[in-house]
């Protein structure tokens, strides 16, 4: 006999007259079980295989399990959270259960699974379907209330398993479970192919971007242009930039150059880790680094004693490049913005443009551009932690059209992709709209409208 729960007021979202006839007010421990026991030690052979589902294998829009591992029953039994078959799983922890990660288990070899602590699992005792019970908790409504009861410290809150064991749910009989549930997923069959079809516009956008940065660097972007400017003589100093000389790909005007030759310094960052202080200058790190720019939602600090050490070789100026050359981010350019007084923190170069010769911004889109992408690949090869030298970076060779020229590809990149970020834009927008209407059907059903 299962041990009686207090139900507290704030866990009645809904009260005894907002439910439809028929139906009744139940706590989801009246209805399942909440983190059921691990099965014995003898339930499987040790080396029986048995699904694992880490958090990230849990698709929070799909609501289901994508990329399960397989690994011996004997491997996972202690130390995991177990479940089976017709079990519904939630994330607990901040922020993956803000992000909706929940799913019906099905599938799992030899008919149990296991995975990460930070899941709760509720195993019906029949009253409920697991399919009813997973677009319940689907409710944002849901969600907020959960993190309303939120313990433990900043970025690792948890959802205790009280919160779930007395939360007061509405139960109509399995029969009219059956159709909620079937209408439920006629409706969301069409929002739900919308999401899929957005997921993979992200992936359709970058390799959009990086075709439109390709079409710039070997001259196919003003091909025009260059007629129309009658542009078929290369008009800078070649004393200034050296000639390694004219690459059959590129146009008659364009010359072949070191990234060195047009540049007016080129310097690596400090080799020491920056000494962090709560305010001060600001110090850039790698994770800054976006395509193109610097993003300084989260930035951190160095003393001013710090910043006149670690800008004793070159003070970052406007339209100065900062380039990542180790680590995770590997190969990303993005430009000092006017207006930011900076120093450099680590696996990070800066690159001070002549701009006699050439237009930072130029320099800029071809070092995000796949042909440097390529290089970078074929320089660090597979290690496990890549890393770029400052001599290969200086020796890259850059596509270099006249200086009008350059102007005109970055206007016209610049039209661009400032295009495509609305695109992006307006695709986050749709994406939104699919999940309002998603809590607006979840809304009617467990209020007996559908």
């Amino acid at each position: 006999m299962k041990k009686p729960v207090t139900i507290s007021p704030e866990s009645r979202c809904v009260s005894d007259d907002e439910v439809p006839e028929g139906w009744k007010l139940v706590t989801i421990l009246d209805a399942c079980e909440v983190n059921p026991p691990k099965p014995s030690k003898d339930f499987l052979p040790a080396d029986a295989p048995v699904t694992f589902v880490p958090m990230p294998a849990v698709d929070a829009d799909l609501g289901a399990i994508t990329n399960p591992q397989i690994k011996p029953y004997l491997e996972v039994r202690n130390g995991f959270t177990s479940f089976r078959d017709g079990d519904v799983i939630m994330a607990k922890i901040t922020p993956c259960m803000e992000n909706g990660k929940a799913a019906i288990i099905y599938g799992m070899k030899n008919g149990i699974g296991f995975g990460s602590t930070e899941f709760h699992v509720m195993r019906s005792r029949g009253e409920i379907l697991p399919e009813y019970l997973y677009y319940y908790i689907r409710q944002e409504s849901f969600r907020n209330e959960a993190e309303s009861h939120f313990t433990g410290s900043v970025g690792q809150k948890r959802v205790p398993a009280d919160f779930i064991k007395q939360r007061v749910i509405p139960l109509p009989p399995l029969a009219e479970q059956k159709r909620i549930v079937a209408r439920v997923e006629a409706l969301l069959t069409h929002v739900n192919a919308a999401r899929e079809r957005l997921s993979r516009v992200p992936l359709i956008m970058k390799k959009f971007r990086l075709a439109v940065l390709a079409a710039a660097y070997d001259g196919r972007l003003t091909e025009g242009w260059r007629e129309n400017n009658h542009s078929h003589q290369f008009s800078i100093n070649r004393e200034e930039i050296g000639d390694i000389g004219y690459c059959p790909e590129l146009p008659l005007s364009w010359q072949l150059e070191k990234l060195k030759r047009v540049c007016e310094i080129i310097v690596d960052c400090p080799h020491s880790t920056p000494k962090w202080t709560q305010n001060g200058e600001i110090c850039l790190r790698t994770t800054n680094f976006k395509p193109g720019y610097l993003d300084l939602s989260e930035i951190r600090y160095v003393s001013h004693d710090t910043y006149l050490e670690r800008i004793s070789r070159l003070e970052p100026f406007e339209n100065d490049i900062v380039y990542s050359r180790e680590g995770g981010i590997l190969g990303i350019a993005c430009i000092i913005p006017k207006g930011l007084k900076t120093c450099l923190g680590q696996r990070m170069m800066l690159l001070r443009i002549n701009q006699k010769i050439s237009n930072p911004e130029f320099i800029l889109n071809f070092l995000n551009s796949p042909v440097i992408l390529k290089t970078v690949k074929e320089l660090t090869g597979g290690t496990s932690s890549p890393h770029l030298n400052v001599a290969d970076v200086k020796n890259f060779h850059i596509p270099l059209p006249p200086l009008a020229e350059q102007h005109e590809i970055v206007r016209r990149v610049g039209l661009i992709l400032e295009r495509a970020d609305a695109f992006d834009q307006e695709v986050l927008a749709a994406g939104r709209r699919c999940e309002r209407l998603t809590q607006a059907v979840l809304g009617k059903a467990f209020a007996g409208k559908l």
